[in-house]
């Protein structure tokens, strides 16, 4: 059965960092994609980034502007997404997520995973 365990997150000021890691069990992320999502108090699950094995090709929120990074570790077991400069928008519950089927027409859409990590919080005081 396959397992998405999540770490990091928590509370920083407005300008700084953090890095979510999410590690998956039970099968290695050899196919199709995984993601981060998040969703803010009160708001919907949005897409945050997003990453192709076959290909390694990544995409982002067009609210990310260059300040979040999706990346692996060399066993493919491990995905993180490292945050930069945030802002108190950044608040939300982050959660990874993976599907091995998912084609790009899909990577943005939460309906169309199958695994989910169980949650992160990021508090991004001003």
């Amino acid at each position: 059965q396959v397992q998405l365990v999540q770490s990091g997150g928590g509370l920083v000021q407005a300008g700084g960092s953090l890095r979510l890691s999410c590690t998956v069990s039970g099968r290695t992320f050899r196919s199709g994609a995984v993601a981060w999502f998040r969703q803010p108090p009160g708001g919907e699950r949005e897409f945050v980034a997003g990453l192709f094995r076959n290909n390694g090709r990544t995409y982002y929120g067009d609210f990310v502007r260059g300040r979040f990074t999706i990346s692996t570790d060399n066993t493919k077991t491990t995905v993180f997404l490292q945050m930069n400069a945030l802002t108190s928008d950044d608040t939300a519950v982050y959660y990874c997520a993976k599907d091995e089927r998912l084609i790009l027409s899909s990577l943005r859409l939460p309906s169309e995973y199958d695994y989910w990590g169980q949650g992160t919080p990021v508090t991004v005081s001003s």
